[in-house]
């Protein structure tokens, strides 16, 4: 199964763009917005399949979400059947750390005439709903937030950072060196099953709404509008199979539901329809 982009256009609710830099915010909102982060195949026990055709069946066809390689894997062969210019980096994930972990999270370089971009669909964090400018310190307004790119000359990478109320938020760090299908497979492998992975362990997921995003983690549902977020806790198997349905728009199987119900101790519910 290849790529197609009229398929992947319509899963995505838009028309197809121009190679500009606003076409390419249009293309990594749409899909931020369609197609959810989610990791539940790592959570129970099962590494994703990286090849077009899986990913193709999976997340266009099976209405499902994915983790970054998957979604970003979609993203940039959208981008190379739409006519942009990209290269895809690999990225050390800090979360307000000093310094990143393995090279386990893809995205890309996308030239324009104005410019290079840095281009995500696939970070389930907060992270940034359109292209961030590649211009060294440049603060970049994006739906109310603050993000900005810095240099990091100690571990030579470019650092993409959030403002928050409690300063500059590292959110994940980059260098140019090349990447291989062989080190997406590698680095697949490390964050599904890897013992210091939290997709192993965790119930993650992330969809950005119109005027936000909504997230999972585990048991508690966050809902953030305007820089406010409100959590709650979901109570029932019931209530995820709904969520996960109706709010992140992923096709769910009751025996799905029932294993990642198993996983995060749920009590036995009958009610999962």
């Amino acid at each position: 199964m290849s790529f197609n982009k009229e398929q992947y256009l319509s899963r995505i609710g838009i028309s197809q763009p121009q190679a500009s830099p606003e076409g390419l915010a249009h293309l990594q909102s749409a899909q931020l917005r369609a197609i959810a982060f989610e990791n539940i195949d790592p959570l129970l026990g099962v590494t994703p399949s990286l090849d077009t055709a899986s990913v193709v069946r999976k997340l266009i066809f099976g209405r499902r979400g994915g983790y970054c390689f998957e979604l970003n894997g979609l993203f940039g062969q959208a981008l190379g059947a739409l006519g942009f210019h990209y290269t895809p980096v690999l990225a050390r994930v800090r979360m307000g750390q000093p310094e990143g972990g393995p090279r386990t999270h893809l995205c890309f370089l996308v030239e324009t005439e104005r410019g290079v971009w840095l281009a995500d669909a696939g970070f389930g964090g907060p992270g940034f709903s359109v292209p961030l400018q590649l211009e060294i310190g440049l603060e970049q307004a994006v739906d109310g937030e603050i993000f900005r790119i810095r240099q990091d000359s100690l571990f030579d990478e470019l650092v993409v950072e959030k403002h928050t109320a409690d300063g500059w938020f590292a959110l994940y760090g980059f260098d140019r060196a090349s990447v291989r299908f062989c080190d997406l497979e590698a680095g697949n492998v490390v964050c599904s099953s890897w013992s210091q992975s939290p997709f192993p362990f965790h119930l993650m997921m992330n969809r950005c709404t119109l005027d936000g995003r909504i997230s999972i983690f585990d048991t508690n549902f966050t809902e953030t509008q305007s820089g406010l977020s409100e959590t709650c806790i979901i109570e029932t198997p019931a209530e995820l199979g709904r969520i996960i349905r109706d709010d992140f728009g992923i096709g769910i199987e009751s025996a799905m539901l029932d294993a990642i119900a198993a996983r995060l101790n749920f009590e036995r519910d009958d009610e999962l329809a």
